[in-house]
């Protein structure tokens, strides 16, 4: 999958939750979204890497402690 498509599945569930709102008003999507996207981001690349912090770290473009910060957050080992 390129960028182009990540983009498009993403816009494809934005119309989804939208439409889904039925008329309510949207409230924090900014990190709504963020946070669909990034658990599964992070989860994703520790699994690819073995669990190895830095080779994972180095992929995100992330230095390795925001890593471990951010998998705290979502309560990731």
């Amino acid at each position: 999958m390129n960028k182009c498509e990540l983009a498009n599945s993403v816009k494809i569930s934005l119309d989804q939750y939208f439409k889904d709102l039925d008329g309510e008003p949207p409230h924090a999507l900014y990190d709504m979204v963020l946070s669909c996207i990034e658990k599964p981001l992070l989860e994703y690349t520790m699994q690819y890497t073995k669990g190895n912090q830095s080779k994972a770290a180095d992929i995100l473009g992330l230095n390795r402690n925001t890593l471990r910060k951010k998998m705290a957050q979502y309560n990731i080992e």
